[in-house]
């Protein structure tokens, strides 16, 4: 249940229509306030004497508050079709993907926000304004003053908001921008999950706890020592996994959970989520609710995922190079953030599988997350591409020389090696001439830098060794 919460909560915050809501109910218990106060205080006393403002008449009231809300009501709709061009744009030149980055765009739900409620605003103290004598009966004529007052503070807020919203717009779907937020969420989430490497471990370690062999096993067990098998009974994305949950289950029912799962697979009915082990501590009730720590969505999320995020990355970049496109200078960008993400990734720690209680009794066993599967889905998904290119190909290589530079555990130079290795290989064949000799050029230079950089013990020796490299 937890689970499915955090999601409806990151939903309600990207969804284009939340904030807007929010701000139309709020204008509306703004102006309900306002004509309240009106109707005690006197709606002509407490303007008298004080400078630039006079005392509105009804009708004049009534023409001042039907063109705000007129002319409201109608930027509200400018401005939709304004966001909805900019979305299917980006949504052409740089992936479907991107398109929820753009109806979550704070700025933009602001904007629209403040226009509904401004026209929302308007019309309800519009409601309340009466001449003398109208309809025949004896009331006296009711003009809101203070209400009033408050529409043109929201009409000046409303001029403000649509000289931002014309920058924005073009600012927000400028690649460099769009590259810019996928790139800087994945480099803050990085740093928010992973502690660094100088900083004590958080938890009692797992690793080097006896587990169930049952639950390691790739095959299914067969026989009395086989685990429980918990399938999924939904189909979509997996958008967030509430271990938290998954270790008080287990921990109530004495028993070890290994997941098979991580956020951002796609599951469906009858698809296996977790093993649990022993068997027989695996009731209905516990089944039930370790289905409940997974949330499943229609589409990938970037709550839990940061493979989403570098899936986003290397969109944007081989739709930059292929031949339709050839920009190679927006592949850079690309491969400037993603070689950003793996070098603060290289200085963190990264967790073990093994998720322990409070006791330090082994209750869960995660996906592994590795270094190596971060470059390879990274780089080793954007070789192909950036291979055939000399100017991409040139500043693929740098970027691996950069993420090099903050690497000081041999295994993850050698995996960085390794890549550099394959990348070499792919451009030896896909280019010719002068283009091949410079980029085989190049990664012999970054490779040789490699090479002596993961033979050394000393970090300050690796960060001298890999200036050279660009």
């Amino acid at each position: 249940m937890k689970a499915r919460l955090l999601r409806l909560s990151n939903t309600l915050r990207e969804s284009y229509w939340f904030v807007p809501t929010i701000m139309a109910l709020a204008a509306l218990l703004l102006a309900l306030t306002t004509v309240m106060i009106d109707s005690h205080a006197g709606s002509t006393t407490w303007t008298t004497g004080l400078p630039g403002l006079d005392t509105a008449r009804p009708d004049g009231a009534r023409s001042l508050l039907s063109a705000i809300g007129g002319s409201m009501i109608g930027v509200a709709g400018t401005t939709f079709s304004v966001t909805i061009a900019a979305v299917v744009y980006a949504s052409g030149q740089y992936g479907p993907r991107l398109l929820s980055n753009f109806m979550s765009d704070r700025g933009n739900q602001v904007t629209l926000g403040t226009f509904i409620a401004t026209f929302v605003y308007s019309l309800v103290v519009l409601r309340t304004i009466h001449s003398a004598g109208e309809g025949g009966s004896a009331v006296a004529a009711f003009v809101p003053q203070l209400a009033l007052l408050i529409a043109l503070v929201l009409v000046l807020c409303s001029i403000a908001v649509l000289i931002y919203f014309i920058h924005h717009v073009p600012m927000q779907i400028h690649i460099n921008s769009v590259i810019e937020q996928i790139g800087g969420r994945l480099v803050d989430d990085i740093e928010a999950r992973f502690p660094a490497r100088d900083e004590p471990p958080s938890a009692t370690p797992a690793s080097a706890m006896p587990m169930p062999a049952a639950l390691l096993a790739e095959r299914p067990v067969v026989g009395p020592d086989r685990p429980a098998t918990i399938a999924c009974q939904g189909m979509g994305y997996i958008q967030l996994i509430d271990e938290s949950t998954v270790i008080a289950v287990a921990k109530e029912h004495d028993m070890v959970v290994r997941l098979h799962r991580q956020p951002g697979d796609f599951v469906h009915k009858h698809s296996v989520l977790m093993t649990a082990w022993p068997a027989d501590a695996c009731t209905e009730q516990a089944a039930t609710a370790l289905r409940h720590a997974v949330a499943l969505g229609s589409r990938r999320s970037a709550l839990q995922d940061l493979r989403f995020l570098i899936d986003e990355l290397v969109e944007i970049a081989a739709r930059a190079l292929s031949p339709g496109v050839n920009d190679p200078f927006t592949a850079s960008s690309c491969l400037d953030w993603l070689g950003a993400a793996l070098a603060t990734l290289a200085r963190r720690r990264l967790p073990p599988c093994q998720r322990v209680d409070a006791e330090g009794s082994l209750r869960l066993i995660a996906q592994p997350v590795t270094f190596e599967g971060f470059v390879d889905r990274a780089f080793g998904a954007l070789a192909q591409y950036a291979s055939a290119d000399m100017i991409a190909g040139k500043h693929y290589l740098d970027a691996l020389g950069d993420v090099a530079r903050n690497c000081d555990d041999p295994a993850l130079i050698a995996t960085l090696a390794r890549q550099a290795r394959a990348f070499r290989a792919l451009a030896a064949k896909a280019l010719d001439g002068a283009c091949r000799d410079a980029v085989v050029a190049r990664a012999d230079s970054v490779l040789n830098a490699l090479v002596h950089a993961g033979a050394q013990d000393s970090r300050a020796g690796d960060a001298d060794r890999m200036e050279g490299i660009i």
